[in-house]
């Protein structure tokens, strides 16, 4: 468990918004502990490095509260809508060698042919990984590629990670860029915008 953070915290007893707002008051953060079959579990961890901590997708930490410790999966950061502050955390209990499903970042990889570009239509996919080896994202590369797709199936995934999306999925499109014709003006329109630009006698 060295391997990853600690964050210590301490287990919450008191609940409802009133008790929310207040540990919020206090800089920290409710969160709540779930799976393997146990009952959840609600914690408080420290705003300041808990919010660092999580900057990162998928991030995994090492709790400890009340003087027990595990690791954990971020699986959900709910923020405030106007500051953007970390107003709560559902955290994952994972274990070496288990797989989770999570969401990864594309990253495409390269530069297409002359004068082709290419459309991420996919930002991110699902893939199904082990959760203390999860990738940070999965490549497309479009190396040299013309008018043409990357689908799923042609993704660069690490070793061990498997995709829970259909392999024919259109992930990036390379094509021609595309000329949008703005549409002109009404001649009543162009006719007044002239007559506002001719100084007057």
């Amino acid at each position: 468990m060295s391997d990853y953070q600690t964050i210590h915290g301490e287990v919450r007893t008191d609940f409802g918004k009133g008790a929310a707002r207040q540990a919020r008051r206090a800089e920290k953060i409710p969160a709540v502990i779930y799976g393997h079959g146990g009952d959840p579990v609600h914690v408080l961890l420290p705003a300041r490095e808990t919010t660092l901590a999580v900057r990162t997708s998928n991030a995994v930490l090492n709790i400890e509260a009340n003087g027990k410790e595990g690791l954990v999966l971020v699986k959900d950061i709910q923020r405030h809508p106007l500051r953007q502050t970390v107003d709560h955390l559902d955290l994952l209990t994972v274990k070496k060698g288990e797989k989770v499903s999570v969401e990864v970042n594309v990253h495409v990889e390269g530069e297409p042919f002359a004068s082709q570009v290419a459309s991420l239509d996919v930002p991110t996919v699902s893939v199904l990984a082990d959760a203390l080896k999860l990738p940070e994202f999965v490549t497309a590369n479009v190396e040299g590629l013309a008018d043409t797709h990357i689908t799923a199936a042609d993704l660069v995934l690490p070793e061990g990670a498997e995709l829970e999306i259909d392999a024919d999925t259109v992930i990036v499109t390379v094509s021609e860029p595309v000329e949008i014709e703005l549409p002109e003006a009404p001649a009543e329109e162009a006719a007044e915008e002239a007559a506002a630009e001719t100084p007057a006698e």
